[in-house]
């Protein structure tokens, strides 16, 4: 999927400037971001992926998800018409093997709560999703 190739680039990059990230996290029922990103001293970025046009005109979510980081991008390919992309938010050129910030989005803090609900819902997140790849039988139990 061309999404998942953007999101992986996506995280490669960050995961190279410190932050430790996950994909397809749900901060809340109904909401799923492309790339949740937890930075070294607590900042949250989201990053949503649009592989084309089509996929970026169809998503009518996406300002749901600024209540939920620090810093909001969106990760596009080279070809993508950046112009389409909204004011006020991150640009990121991507492809499979890695990704360059073109433009940092503005910076606005999350509440205290909302940041430490979200850290321990990433961290509870990041540990189920590591053990499932260790150990893919262990939801049979219990």
């Amino acid at each position: 999927m061309p999404g998942q190739v953007l999101a992986r680039g996506v995280c490669r990059h960050l995961a190279g400037h410190g932050f430790a990230v996950v994909e397809e996290f749900v901060p809340e029922r109904g909401k799923r971001v492309d790339v949740m990103a937890l930075g070294q001293k607590g900042e949250i970025w989201v990053v949503e992926c649009k592989s084309s046009r089509a996929d970026f005109q169809s998503d009518g979510k996406w300002e749901g998800y600024l209540d939920w980081c620090d810093r909001y991008f969106w990760a596009v390919d080279q070809d993508f018409p950046t112009d389409l992309l909204p004011d006020g938010t991150g640009l990121i050129v991507a492809d499979g093997y890695d990704a360059e910030i073109l433009r940092m989005a503005p910076e606005v803090k999350l509440a205290g709560a909302r940041r430490n609900a979200l850290i321990r819902r990433f961290a509870v997140h990041a540990a189920r999703r590591l053990h499932g790849l260790r150990d893919p039988d262990a939801g049979t139990f219990g």
